[in-house]
């Protein structure tokens, strides 16, 4: 372990008990890194803070205008939602849409994200099935992108399938980096997931909310920036679809009510967007700027608290708005009989580069 990248540090007593490594990239809308801890450029496992950049291609594919999806199809498309009853129905809905079957899906149940779901379920003897996935609604979009397309369903998933083709073209053009330079794995969802350098994916982030932007600044629009637009207004206006109730991400996006969107990935990966303000023109930003956070350990408890207090010290949104995370930023450390056990400490320094 690298102790210069040791971004927070765990104590019970007076005791170190962890050290937590981690990765920082602050950019704006041109790529331009402003601020960065450990290596900004990190080749990093997006997980599921890239899957508005794969809603971005089933958006580019057609399937919306030929399916009729709605913005809130599109929330869920970009989710990792709580499997809550809100979620499975929508991607009920959106199978009819496709004219698809749960049995097409070919990502499996799994337990809620959700604890009060997965209590709820346990009582009832639920098994969980494909559209309980909290990827289900990106892999109704995939379904539908695969359509209008020209393919069928029959491995949509796979790696060689024409519908994965133009999503890896999408991806690697968003980022702005070759095609053959972002590595493709196998996601817990069953669809091919994205690796590239750790501040490509603060661009994305900061070209969703620039995209927000351009709406109100009279630019000549493109069909790619309207789309990213309304990827970023699809999750800021339904932020329970993107994740859930006392979920990170609904709460983030809840509080900035429209000025910050943020996406979580598996393994302790993250993106934000923040629209231009006064305060990114203080950052140095030219308009929007993206945030990527990756914590090397995958602690999702130790990201929530790393990127609460980026937007902390980035003085983003107002204090009250900051406020209403800190049961993510500053949460006691307590047993199992409420006595605080510990404390954590942030160590980390936001450089320019």
């Amino acid at each position: 372990m690298n102790n210069k990248n040791v971004a927070l540090v765990t104590y019970r007593g007076d005791s170190v008990e962890n050290l937590h490594c981690a990765h920082v990239s602050v950019v704006d809308e041109v790529g331009n890194i402003l601020y960065s801890f450990g290596d900004p450029r990190r080749m990093t496992l997006a997980r599921s803070a890239a899957k508005p950049a794969q809603a971005l291609a089933v958006l580019e594919s057609g399937a919306f205008s030929q399916f009729d999806f709605d913005d809130a199809d599109l929330a869920l498309m970009c989710a990792s939602h709580s499997s809550e009853k809100r979620h499975i129905e929508r991607t009920h809905s959106m199978l009819g849409k496709v004219g698809a079957n749960e049995s097409d899906l070919r990502c499996g149940g799994h337990a809620a994200v959700s604890d009060a779901v997965n209590r709820e379920w346990i009582k009832r003897d639920f098994i969980p099935t494909a559209s309980c996935s909290n990827c289900s609604g990106k892999h109704v979009g995939m379904l539908g992108a695969a359509l209008a397309l020209g393919q069928g369903f029959a491995g949509y998933n796979e790696s060689d399938h024409p519908l994965q083709q133009h999503v890896k073209r999408v991806v690697a053009d968003l980022c702005e980096i070759p095609v053959d330079a972002v590595q493709w794995a196998v996601d817990g969802c069953n669809l091919p997931t994205p690796a590239f350098p750790l501040d490509k994916l603060a661009l994305i982030y900061a070209r969703l909310a620039h995209a927000a932007d351009s709406e109100y600044k009279d630019e000549s629009s493109s069909a790619r920036l309207g789309a990213l637009a309304r990827i970023y207004h699809a999750m800021t206006t339904y932020p329970e679809l993107v994740a859930g109730e006392d979920r990170y991400c609904t709460e983030l996006m809840r509080a900035f009510e429209g000025q910050v969107v943020g996406k979580l990935g598996a393994d302790a990966c993250y993106g934000v967007g923040i629209r231009a303000s006064e305060q990114t023109r203080r950052l140095g930003a030219l308009g929007a700027i993206g945030i990527s956070v990756k914590v090397d350990d995958g602690n999702i408890e130790v990201l929530y608290r790393l990127v609460s207090e980026i937007l902390e010290r980035l003085q983003i949104g107002t204090a009250g708005q900051r406020a209403l995370l800190r049961r993510y930023h500053r949460p006691p450390m307590l047993n199992t009989v409420g006595l605080e056990t510990g404390r954590a400490e942030f160590t980390f320094d936001l450089g320019r580069p």
